[in-house]
């Protein structure tokens, strides 16, 4: 058998979150064969890939990273060619009040899922080890903050100021340990901030876009000029399919959708959307709902990407503007009031995490 007639199967981890269900309905609609590997925390939402739930090359399995037996029998199983590892938890201010699942998850978990994927690929046949790629999905915000000027590049120092940050940082380590020391074929991304369609609405722009049509306060923090590089989901998720298909075995590749705004600003552009949307809204202008909050701990001032390595040797360049991205999120948002309702009905009812006390 020669690689090309291998047939692809993809292990996605935390695929039934607010990325990896957009990687999973990508890789589906394109007639890939995905098992789709989550927990189903708090964020983990089924919902979510309602479209493909049904798909004859779709198998949802609920379990835990963490468990290294339960995984290899999967891997067993199903016979991936390919793992990508979007499971995490992912909300800073939720590592303030509670770093200790962060660890739990994203350091501990990643690590028994690598001595799973180590197993599995060293007792594979010579071809199919040779096509096997194991991808590590992960953030900007492990290089820690930037001034005023300069990006990140893939050989930035890490320095991460945040219990999330240093979890993710530890877990990208652990990959790259992996592959020096025991050659596994990896390859990292680190990503800017996403957003579009199916994000929890604990985030900064679905939390403002839903609070505005409500007319409830929005919550800015400090005076809310901190800047981030927006990147739309999708894109980001076709740049990932990229690197998983042509990057190069080793190599971390930075993924940013070359839009930085300040917080205050992307809060103000959601409510002129949002005004456009539903001029019928009793508390118009939205804007008149911003409220500045106490700045959380440790809040990083600016992020920005350099993704000049991936545009250069894979060819990748975003295709939604900020601009565009943010208009059919709003829209989205607005039409599937219904996914909204079932993904808040549990404890999280928007209020601002990240100023607790509570490090459990």
């Amino acid at each position: 058998m020669t690689q090309n007639e291998i047939p692809q199967c993809y292990l996605i981890t935390g695929g039934a979150g607010f990325i990896g269900s957009c990687f999973v309905r990508q890789l589906v609609r394109d007639g890939a064969q995905v098992v789709n590997l989550d927990r189903l925390t708090y964020a983990g939402n089924l919902d979510s890939l309602e479209e493909v739930a049904n798909c004859a090359n779709y198998v949802f399995v609920q379990g835990d990273i963490g468990d290294s037996a339960f995984v290899t029998k999967l891997l067993n199983t199903h016979r991936p060619t390919a793992i990508v590892n979007f499971a995490a938890e992912s909300h800073v201010d939720r590592s303030i009040d509670g770093p200790r699942d962060f660890v739990q998850t994203n350091v501990v978990g990643t690590f028994e899922l690598l001595m799973a994927a180590r197993s599995y690929w060293e007792g594979l046949p010579q071809s199919q080890r040779d096509q096997f790629r194991f991808l590590h999905v992960s953030t900007d915000e492990v290089y820690g903050s930037l001034g005023p000027t300069g990006s990140f590049t893939e050989t930035t120092a890490y320095a991460p100021n945040s219990p999330y940050s240093a979890s993710k940082a530890a877990s990208d380590h652990f990959v790259r340990a992996f592959y020096h020391t025991y050659g596994l074929p990896v390859l990292t991304t680190n990503c800017s901030n996403n957003y579009g369609p199916y994000q929890f609405p604990e985030k900064l722009i679905p939390l403002m876009i839903l609070n505005a049509v409500e007319g409830k306060s929005l919550p800015v923090y400090g005076d809310g000029k901190n800047v981030r590089d927006w990147l739309y989901v999708e894109d980001h998720c076709r740049a990932i399919r990229l690197v998983l298909d042509r990057g190069t075995i080793g190599e971390v590749y930075n993924i940013g959708g070359n839009c930085e705004r300040a917080n205050i600003t992307v809060v103000k552009e959601i409510c002129r959307n949002v005004d456009k949307a539903r001029p019928d809204l009793p508390h118009a202008p939205c804007e008149s709902l911003i409220q500045y909050v106490v700045d959380r701990p440790g809040h990083d001032w600016r992020y920005a990407i350099d993704c000049s390595k991936l545009q250069s040797e894979l060819g990748w360049q975003p295709q939604e503007s900020f601009e565009s991205g943010l208009e059919q999120t709003v829209q989205w948002y607005l039409r599937n009031s219904e996914w909204v309702e079932r993904v808040t009905s549990g404890k999280y009812r928007r209020e601002r995490l990240g100023n607790q006390s509570n490090l459990s």
